[in-house]
C-alpha cells in the first residue's frame, strides 16, 4: 500500500513540474530530464507514469487546464443578456492576466500558440467547447433568433480576439502601450470597454442585417 501511495507521489510531482516547465518553455524547450530533475524524480520515471514526453504534455495541459477557473457561466436568471456578456468578458480577461498558479494555463496556451505541436489540438476541442458555448448563447440572445450562425460565430471570434491580445503580447510592452501598469482597475477599466464595444458592434450587425433583408425584399 504504501509503495503505491509513493507511486502516486511521484507521478504527481513529475506532472506538476512538466505543467511548470511547460508553461515557462514550451513543448520544445522543456526537457524531460529537466522536469524529473525539478520533480526529485529519475528520468526513466516518465516512461513508467505517463509513456513519454507527448503523453506527459497532452495530460499537463488537462492538469492546468483544471486550475484555470475560465469564464464563469452567468447566472441567466437574474441577469439580462447584456449583463452576461458583461459578466463573461470580464471573468475571461482576469483569467488571461492572472499571474498565479491559475494563470499558468494561459502561459502554456501562448506557448503552443507560438510553437504548435499539433499534440493537443483533439483534447483543446473537448475542453474550450463546452465554454464556447456560452459566449455563442449570450450572443445569439442578444441578436434574435433570426441572427445566422455564421454571424453569431463572427462575433464570438470578433469577442474572443479582443481579449486574446493580451495573451499575444508580453504584459511589459502590453504596458507601454498602454502608457501604465497593468493593475486590477487598469483591467477592469479594459473590460468594460471591451464589453461596450462588442455590445455596440453586435448590436450593429443585428441591425445592418436587419436592413439588408428589408432592402433585398
Amino acid at each position: 500500500m504504501a509503495k503505491r501511495e509513493d507511486g502516486a507521489e511521484t507521478r504527481s510531482r513529475i506532472l506538476n513540474s512538466a505543467c511548470e516547465l511547460f508553461a515557462e518553455k514550451g513543448y520544445r524547450g522543456a526537457r524531460v530530464a529537466d522536469i524529473c530533475e525539478r520533480a526529485g524524480a529519475n528520468v526513466a520515471a516518465v516512461n513508467y507514469y505517463f509513456g513519454d514526453k507527448a503523453a506527459l504534455y497532452t495530460e499537463a495541459w488537462q492538469e492546468t487546464f483544471k486550475k484555470f477557473a475560465g469564464p464563469k457561466p452567468p447566472d441567466s436568471t437574474i441577469t439580462s443578456p447584456e449583463e452576461q456578456l458583461q459578466i463573461y468578458i470580464h471573468s475571461l480577461i482576469q483569467n488571461f492576466t492572472e499571474q498565479s498558479d491559475q494563470g499558468q494555463f494561459t502561459r502554456l496556451y501562448l506557448m503552443e500558440l507560438a510553437n504548435p505541436t499539433g499534440l493537443i489540438h483533439d483534447i483543446w476541442h473537448d475542453l474550450i467547447e463546452p465554454r464556447r458555448q456560452i459566449v455563442i448563447g449570450i450572443i445569439r440572445k442578444i441578436m434574435g433568433t433570426k441572427a445566422t450562425d455564421e454571424t453569431v460565430l463572427f462575433c464570438e471570434m470578433s469577442i474572443i480576439n479582443q481579449c486574446r491580445v493580451l495573451l499575444t503580447i508580453r504584459r511589459s510592452d502590453l504596458e507601454y502601450l498602454l502608457g501604465q501598469s497593468l493593475s486590477p482597475d487598469l483591467i477592469k477599466r479594459m473590460a468594460d470597454h471591451i464589453t461596450r464595444f462588442s455590445l455596440a458592434g453586435i448590436k450593429a450587425v443585428a441591425t445592418a442585417r436587419h436592413d439588408l433583408s428589408a432592402v433585398r425584399t
